[in-house]
């Protein structure tokens, strides 16, 4: 797999020696990293940096003095970054169970200490795969508001009819309009909507 363009992995883990190597490994292998001792000093990152709507993901230690890995990965679900932002947790032995509840709770993956480059930088990059897939649908899902956002309330009736598969002569029974109107209606929900069918429509809708 190709590394993914500006794409960046967030390093948080209280061991200096730890942040050394895996930013050195990920430059290795032409990934960008940034890393921080501690989560409070993450959060303070995230506060005064948001993410861009480039694919991210976020090894994390489980163990940390202060904030611990879990209750900063809480805090991330809490605030609905975890499809963004994937999170592989960094994690010893005794710790295993616990990373396999976070798994199990939305974390990403997992990756026992001491890891297989090869294995963690894989699972990195499949993370990063997901967190673009992710910020595509964000996307996709923010364009289908902005259209229906566009259109007027008597279009939006013609289109919730037209998606529930009702003919035009029926459509217009039921909104008490005439034939005509609502064949204009139903070609300007078309033109806004960017589709050429009903059944395109109905597609495009179940994302929203």
């Amino acid at each position: 797999m190709q590394p993914l363009i500006d794409s960046l992995i967030f390093i948080v883990d209280d061991d200096a020696s730890v942040r050394e190597a895996l930013a050195w490994l990920l430059r290795s292998r032409r990934l960008v990293s940034e890393h921080f001792p501690s989560a409070e000093a993450f959060e303070a990152r995230l506060a005064e940096q948001p993410l861009t709507d480039h694919p991210h993901c976020l090894l994390l230690d489980v163990r940390m003095p202060g904030t611990s890995g879990l209750v900063l990965f809480d805090r991330l679900a809490e605030r609905g970054l975890l499809d963004t932002m994937p999170v592989i947790f960094l994690t010893g032995h005794a710790d295993v169970p616990t990373a396999v509840d976070a798994v199990k709770r939305g974390a990403f993956d997992f990756c026992e200490k001491p890891f297989s480059d090869n294995a963690l930088v894989d699972r990195i990059e499949h993370a990063l795969g997901a967190s673009l897939r992710a910020i595509e649908a964000r996307r996709t899902r923010q364009l289908l508001k902005r259209r229906i956002d566009e259109l007027t309330e008597r279009e939006r009736d013609v289109m919730r009819c037209v998606v529930e598969g009702l003919p035009n002569k029926l459509i217009a029974d039921q909104l008490a309009i005439s034939v005509r109107t609502v064949e204009v209606h139903r070609a300007r929900v078309f033109e806004k909507m960017e589709v050429k069918s009903a059944v395109e429509l109905a597609n495009l809708l179940r994302g929203v």
